[in-house]
């Protein structure tokens, strides 16, 4: 029998080229099949699609799945259809011919899987359709879109419990990568699950690692960040679309493919930067972190929160899109308690009080987490109710690099004594900021007002300035001393704990702040090969991708190509074997790649791996911003203008923006020297180095007769330091 679980693992090779299920993945799929009710919670990367894409196949009618997301609908349709799976969607993008077309291969059953938005799905024609269509299982993909309590609540997903009236036979699988016990219940309940199974992996990604960076000239640390990984794509995170759509011209200018990607665009300019990003085009995608991507990108490597997230929920959403291949994937975070302040002021903004209360809970929870010294891993365990079995993750800048401490008994025992002392004499509770102000003997309104300039506290943290004491009451509030609340008007309350530590003097050793990013760690879960033949063979993946004009990955994944590049597959049958090879894309892509490996091993021979560690590549060593003006002239020299014409434009010489050109190429900007020389002088100018040294400019200008003037000459030099450093 098809549905049997012994036969699920031959379409599981045959269509997706996987000979093993991941965690949890057999028994929801077996569950499905039985017809029962199942609730799942798998973290990203860890093959939520697969659950209902596998039961779809495994026998006849049809599985509908509720996304909420065009792009993300597209996305896995285009890779069923690459794996030989009847699949399709149904959404406003489409024009109407097509629309009617994919309809009519619904009604004659052509489609083993239909993807819809919950708007669509509740229309009452539809409704009529969907009856008729043979359903056997509805799954509702991101189902934490209908929890008020979920970082990405969505009123449309309230309409998706209706269709249990319509289908009372149906199963029914909700999935979601991010949900506490609370929004789980949630989920549960708004959809009317009938005993349903519950599956709830682990929520940790081993091979993700996170990182929290002192914010400090962000842009700096970003596009240092970005030049250490040259062959690397990732998302970088902003709070606004003003932000998003500055960072991407900023990183474009400077030599880094990106593009904007926010709620104002146009739906078409999203959908082409998107598939920009996709087809790896454009390395960089700058999004805003209030609009929800639904990226299926498996190998981006990296995911840079410029700004603060608003809540861990979806903080913990957008770092996992980082890694979904499952190999090494770096989550960095720029934290200032500035950013806290700013979204402190949008969350006054809204109009509903619950609103603002769930808001600010949620902020208090991500300004601890960035300014915690515990294990960042254990943190975000622990916010959704798991137990991480060690204390130390080794993958996180808290593990590899712990912060100093110190003693901070006698500053815990000032900022305690000042809220009980306040609260005495006032009778009620104030905010953290006002606390501060206290004890650095600020002269402000209030303090005048409410008499607290008479406290003996007045002015006893003057060792102090106001952010370290911010930052000093935040961690106690972290340990437990204080507690704050979360109303419009928080303020701060010492707990029992406080009060016996004040009576106690216990000691108290507090963290310093963070302040310098960690070292480069080892990349935990990285497959080594031959990166030579990996390179060769992301391009022919690229060139087939472009041609089927499809993202890159849907051909095969990093993770296929490096054990291609490990393996030296050189039959079928070893091809086969690939992680991910399925029948289709044995037909259609094993001669290309198979050939691509035999090329290569007649030119180079095969490398022997011991092991599958492997360590990333330093980081760029730092350099001083470029200045505005030599900026300028980059920016104008990049959109095509001549070193005169820009000379003549600026009222400078030559020499001055030869000069800001090779300044530019020493602080790393990528401009090659056949922008500046032909190919004859190239050779010339580079035998006069050779002869005579990269020291004075002298020697050079005159063996070449005074032919190639010395503001070329430094662009020439500034080149090759710039090759040997990187050497």
């Amino acid at each position: 029998m098809k549905s049997a679980p012994g036969a699920l693992l031959p379409l599981l090779k045959q269509y997706f080229g996987f000979t093993s299920f991941r965690p949890l993945q057999e028994d929801i799929i077996c569950d499905a099949l039985a017809g029962r009710d199942v609730f799942a919670l798998l973290p990203t990367g860890g093959g939520k699609s697969l659950c209902f894409q596998l039961p779809a196949l495994a026998r006849d009618g049809l599985t509908v799945v509720v996304s909420p997301l065009i792009a993300l609908m597209k996305d896995q349709v285009d890779a069923l259809q690459a794996a030989g799976v009847a699949a399709t969607y149904l959404n406003s993008s489409l024009v109407p011919e097509e629309s009617r077309r994919r309809l009519r291969g619904l009604h004659q059953g052509e489609y083993r899987l239909l993807y819809a938005a919950p708007e669509r799905l509740m229309l009452s024609g539809f409704l009529a359709d969907l009856q008729r269509w043979n359903v056997r299982l509805i799954a509702i993909d991101e189902a934490h879109c209908i929890s008020e309590w979920g970082h990405d609540f969505r009123p449309e997903y309230r309409q998706i419990a209706e269709l249990r009236t319509h289908f009372p036979q149906v199963p029914f699988m909700a999935l979601t990568a991010t949900a506490t016990e609370r929004v789980r219940e949630d989920i549960v309940s708004h959809l009317k699950l009938r005993d349903p199974r519950r599956y709830v992996a682990s929520f940790n990604r081993p091979n993700l690692t996170y990182r929290v960076l002192a914010k400090n000239k962000p842009y700096d640390q970003l596009l240092g960040f970005l030049r250490a990984r040259r062959r690397e794509s990732g998302i970088v995170y902003c709070s606004s679309r003003k932000a998003v759509e500055r960072l991407a011209a900023n990183l474009t200018e400077d030599g880094v493919k990106a593009q904007p990607y926010h709620a104002g665009l146009t739906p078409a300019q999203r959908a082409t930067h998107q598939e920009q990003f996709l087809r790896d085009d454009v390395r960089v995608i700058c999004a805003t972190i209030a609009f929800g991507m639904g990226i299926n990108k498996p190998n981006v490597r990296f995911v840079v929160h410029y700004d603060l997230p608003k809540n861990i929920e979806g903080y913990y959403q957008e770092t996992g899109r980082a890694g979904r291949d499952g190999l090494p994937g770096e989550c960095v975070l720029l934290f200032s308690p500035g950013d806290a302040i700013k979204q402190t002021q949008f969350i006054e903004e809204k109009t509903d009080p619950q609103e603002q209360q769930i808001a600010r809970e949620q902020l208090q929870q991500m300004v601890h987490y960035a300014e915690t010294a515990a294990c960042r891993r254990v943190e975000l365990l622990r916010y959704f109710g798991e137990t991480f079995p060690v204390e130390s993750c080794g993958a996180c800048d808290n593990c590899l690099a712990p912060r100093a401490t110190f003693n901070g008994t006698l500053a815990a025992q000032k900022l305690l004594s000042c809220v009980y002392r306040i609260r005495e004499k006032s009778a009620f509770g104030v905010g953290l900021n006002h606390v501060v102000e206290v004890l650095t003997g600020a002269d402000t309104e209030k303090i005048r007002k409410w008499g607290h300039e008479q406290l003996s506290t007045y002015g006893i943290g003057k060792e102090h300035g106001r952010p370290e004491w911010a930052a000093i009451g935040r961690e106690l509030v972290r340990l437990g001393f204080l507690r704050q609340t979360s109303e419009k008007f928080s303020v701060l309350e010492i707990t029992r704990e406080g009060l016996a530590m004040l009576k106690s003097r216990q000691t108290v050793m507090l963290t310093k702040p963070v302040v310098a990013a960690p070292k480069e760690s080892q990349r935990v879960g990285d497959i080594a090969c031959d990166e030579a033949l990996f390179d060769r063979l992301r391009e022919l993946r690229k060139r087939l991708a472009d041609q089927l004009n499809v993202p890159a990955y849907i051909v095969f994944s990093d993770v296929a190509l490096r054990q291609m590049a490990r393996t030296y597959p050189t039959s079928q049958s070893e091809f086969a074997r690939i992680s991910g090879v399925g029948e289709k894309k044995l037909r259609e892509f094993g001669a290309a790649f198979l050939g691509e490996i035999a090329f290569h091993l007649q030119e180079n021979p095969r490398q022997i791996f011991a092991d599958d560690s492997f360590v990333a590549p330093p980081a760029a060593p730092a350099r001083a911003s470029l200045g505005d003006s030599a900026r300028e002239t980059l920016r104008q020299f990049r959109f095509g203008a001549t070193v005169a014409e820009i000379a003549r434009a600026r009222d400078v010489t030559t020499s001055t923006i030869y000069g800001h050109l090779a300044e530019a190429i020493e602080r790393g900007e990528p401009l090659a020297a056949d922008q500046f020389f032909t190919v004859a002088e190239l050779a010339e100018v580079a035998g006069a180095f050779n002869r005579h040294g990269f020291g004075a400019l002298g020697p050079v200008f005159e063996a070449l007769g005074a032919k190639v003037d010395y503001g070329r000459l430094r662009v020439f030099r500034a080149i090759m330091n710039a090759r040997a450093r990187e050497s």
